[in-house]
């Protein structure tokens, strides 16, 4: 029996050091070579199939200096104003989210964009603590080995940004008609705004709650100088 117990141990040892290894090499990879997929995109595919529609997928990959800064301001200002202070975590965000929840029945997140782009680039959508952990894990890797550049280089390459839309690049085609270099404030607010749910709320059909995110996005951005710097 303990010898057997000996080789269960040394089974998953070699297990947790293969994908301590393999996830560190991963993060070591995209921090030059461009994100191909994510699994939420292979979800997302798997989802229109079993749901009779055609598989959609627009995706272009861009480099960081031809996303318009104001959609990166947009983004910042929405989703995590303390991007550029924290390293990874915003520990007095999920303070504050965490007494919300307790009063309120609507849940508020904490996540950064950090660990936003190390759930969508290597986690699936899946809601669990065992996936909570490992995206703690991801975002303390990507905030070593990325920039904070880096990090919103990819972060804007494959967020989901509507239905079979990922990224700044295909967004702005498809809502736009415009390369994402060239997106104007209000547009870049107005998909900015969209994010918390992007498949709930429509960039091309804005409701009354999207209209008035907009709006305060684009009122922190004026806060902000209307530029961001890295």
């Amino acid at each position: 029996m303990k010898l057997f117990f000996q080789k269960v141990f040394r089974f998953f040892l070699k297990l947790l050091v293969a994908f301590l290894v393999l996830s560190f090499v991963s993060v070591v990879i995209f921090r030059w070579v461009p994100v191909p997929f994510t699994p939420l995109m292979i979800v997302r595919c798997i989802e229109q199939k079993l749901e009779g529609r055609s598989i959609k997928l627009s995706k272009e990959w861009v480099s960081l200096d031809k996303i318009n800064n104001n959609l990166q301001l947009a983004v910042v200002c929405s989703e995590d104003q303390n991007f550029l202070e924290h390293h990874g975590f915003d520990f007095d965000a999920i303070g504050k989210a965490l007494d919300f929840n307790k009063k309120n029945k609507r849940k508020r997140g904490a996540s950064t964009i950090s660990q936003q782009t190390a759930k969508n680039v290597f986690l699936g959508p899946s809601r669990s603590w065992i996936r909570k952990g490992l995206e703690v894990y991801f975002t303390f890797l990507i905030e070593v080995c990325w920039s904070k550049e880096r990090i919103m280089e990819v972060y804007l390459n494959v967020i989901e940004m509507g239905d079979g839309i990922y990224g700044a690049n295909a967004a702005a085609h498809c809502y736009f008609h415009k390369d994402s270099s060239r997106l104007l404030n209000s547009e870049a607010a107005l998909i900015a705004a969209v994010l918390p749910n992007p498949i709930r709320f429509s960039v091309l059909r804005p409701s009354e709650y999207v209209v008035s995110r907009q709006q305060w996005i684009l009122m922190q951005m004026g806060l902000w100088g209307g530029v961001l710097k890295y």
